[in-house]
């Protein structure tokens, strides 16, 4: 089975808890203004890679002993959810979390009507935080971490994270930057200004 990858991040600390290995899947059903990542919604992308659940696998593995968890991400990753659950049931015996950005709703994902709920239904049951909910623009908030709009919920699938329930992080969203082979990338959710800010000092 292939997942559609627009890009992965092996470690990165702005995408969820404690270092993780970010999988952002190409293709979304929704078209919310002011994504952050508009060149991943199209289903059809000819930068996007196909990538078998087993290679995926290992290459997240590889990386077992830096990270504590794995965030898949968008696009939607609720789109190929029967893939992504294949790989977060191998991660997670791994000893890995699983944490999944959706813009559906919890409610949403388990109407057991939708023609899409089982491979959902396997995710979700993979999955230790799941983050649901359309970005709002106009409810953007920046005091809760990893949060894009106020609308938006936290939703602790099982006891991994139980301890952020009544203290999750307030601290702004941030920003990686990395030039690696003459490319440079940029992931995270942080407020425009930071961004400007960012790579003004970048360029010095």
């Amino acid at each position: 089975m292939d997942i559609t990858i627009a890009a992965k991040v092996p470690l990165t600390e702005a995408e969820g808890p404690g270092k993780r290995f970010a999988v952002w899947v190409q293709g979304c059903p929704f078209r919310c203004p002011g994504c952050c990542n508009p060149q991943y919604l199209s289903f059809k992308n000819s930068s996007a890679v196909q990538i078998s659940t087993d290679s995926l696998t290992e290459e997240i593995l590889g990386y077992e002993d830096e990270i504590e968890g794995v965030t898949f991400i968008g696009g939607e990753p609720m789109a190929q959810a029967g893939a992504l659950a294949k790989v977060a049931e191998a991660v997670r015996k791994a000893g890995l979390s699983v944490m999944v950005f959706s813009g559906y709703t919890l409610e949403q994902l388990e109407d057991q009507g939708d023609p899409d709920y089982p491979q959902r239904f396997a995710l979700l049951q993979q999955t230790d935080l799941l983050v649901d909910g359309q970005y709002e623009r106009e409810n953007a908030i920046t005091d809760r971490r990893w949060i894009g709009s106020s609308n938006q919920k936290v939703h602790f699938l099982s006891d991994r994270y139980l301890d952020l329930k009544e203290r999750w992080p307030s601290a702004a969203n941030t920003i990686e930057i990395r030039y690696k082979n003459g490319e440079l990338t940029i992931n995270g959710f942080p407020h425009p200004e930071i961004t400007r800010k960012n790579l003004q000092s970048l360029k010095k």
